[in-house]
């Protein structure tokens, strides 16, 4: 693959993390809104809790494969930091928060994560086009 495919891969990779890490916090904050204005909501996948497990199974892989492509080339390796305390964040989230913490917990720790992720894919995808830009 040369490097001109690659560039774009890269940074399709950070766009595509933020989107679904945008997409696991407005599940979190909008899904109880949306279950009281329409209950029959309740019967799709999207309100069920394996929702949020598939959504972190694509989060994981994709964000750390991003940042870590991004941080070899831009070496700024606290972006890569933020993103992995995000990530895991979500991850343990989504694995153990229904069971270990309450409702209000398990929502605001997936929306601290989520934030993170994003933030971390953010500055990622501003430092590599920097770097890509200066040559």
């Amino acid at each position: 693959m040369s490097r001109a495919n690659f560039v774009p891969q890269r940074l399709w990779l950070d766009k595509a993390a933020i989107s679904l890490s945008v997409t696991c916090a407005l599940h979190c904050l909008l899904l109880p809104i949306g279950l009281v204005l329409v209950p029959s909501l309740a019967a799709l996948p999207f309100g069920d809790e394996n929702f949020h497990r598939g959504l972190i199974f694509f989060v994981l892989p994709m964000s750390l494969v991003a940042l870590t492509l991004g941080c070899r080339r831009h070496r700024q390796w606290s972006v890569f930091c933020v993103g992995v305390v995000g990530v895991s964040i979500l991850f343990v989230t989504a694995l153990f928060g229904h069971d270990l913490m309450g409702e209000f917990l398990e929502k605001t720790a997936t929306v601290i994560g989520s934030s993170l992720v994003i933030v971390g894919h953010l500055l990622n995808f501003r430092r590599c086009r920097e770097v890509d830009c200066q040559h």
